[in-house]
């Protein structure tokens, strides 16, 4: 059966993965984005009718996490007008974790929409598409919790999970764990880049205030600064976060990526071959 489905976050890293995967599968597809058609804005309620009116199916990614002030507000409004739109199932993108998520999760699963919950460690593809790029470039990873044990994730395997239980109804009202399939600390992390890249790497293991001040003098807004920090305090430093979940296994029949993998594939995009920026 085909579905007309909203993507929202439809151009961010999980988002344009599940947008291809659906277009394959010869799904109606449309991006909810403020660029979009009609266009689609957290911060601006009026505009979620338009952008869910005629969908049944919506796969929901707040930005810049559901941890940040106003995520439930949002959520909350998002899901009532996603009712009285009609749809009949949504698919919310959690952080595994995050007690904040956690409180968006219930506001979904209170609202009389079929849903399921996708719960994500931290992404891969941090090194390659997102916060963390420029510190590869520049041959110097300088990040915080240096004993903390991540299971990170690749954005295809959730976008692939993504795909499965937005179209697959047998997992209405469950809560899917994706993350990796081992444990790895940022040192380890920084080696198997090298490794994979080809040239020396170094992790430089600093304070969360170090951090912070290192974004703040970047121009980086406080509440982007506020997020981070509070990411990598409150999930990395809880070692009940850092459990490695086969759900990827069980829904995709497969294996998760695991990072050495990941670095390969990554390598050949020639992401981590730019010119180091003027900035570091």
């Amino acid at each position: 059966m085909k579905h007309n489905i909203l993507v929202i976050g439809g151009t961010g890293k999980t988002g344009r993965r599940v947008v291809e995967n659906l277009s394959k599968q010869g799904h109606n597809v449309r991006i909810g984005s403020r660029k979009s058609a009609p266009a689609f804005d957290w911060e601006d309620p009026s505009t979620y009718a338009e952008a869910l009116k005629g969908m049944d199916r919506a796969y929901i990614v707040y930005y810049p996490d559901l941890a940040v002030p106003g995520a439930k507000e949002a959520i909350s409004t998002l899901t009532e007008t996603a009712l009285k739109q009609g749809l009949e199932k949504v698919v919310l993108l959690s952080g595994k974790g995050e007690t904040e998520a956690e409180a968006c999760e219930q506001i979904v699963a209170n609202s009389g929409l079929n849903y399921t919950l996708v719960r994500a460690s931290w992404f891969n593809q941090n090194f390659s598409e997102g916060a963390f790029l420029d510190f590869v470039l520049a041959g110097q990873v300088a990040l915080p919790m240096p004993d903390a044990e991540i299971p990170f994730v690749d954005a295809d395997d959730i976008a692939d999970v993504v795909t499965k239980v937005l179209t697959d109804d047998s997992y209405n009202g469950q809560t899917i764990t994706v993350t990796g399939p081992r444990k790895m600390t940022f040192k380890e992390v920084v080696a198997t880049m090298a490794e994979g890249i080809g040239r020396d790497l170094q992790y430089i293991p600093i304070s969360i205030e170090a951090f912070a001040e290192g974004m703040k003098g970047a121009g980086l807004p406080d509440s982007y600064i506020w997020l981070f920090s509070y990411l990598f305090e409150e999930v990395l430093g809880n070692p009940e976060n850092q459990d490695v979940s086969h759900d990827i296994e069980k829904v995709l029949g497969r294996k998760a990526t695991d990072f050495k993998e990941y670095v390969e594939k990554t390598v050949k995009t020639g992401v981590w071959s730019q010119s180091i920026p003027e900035s570091i």
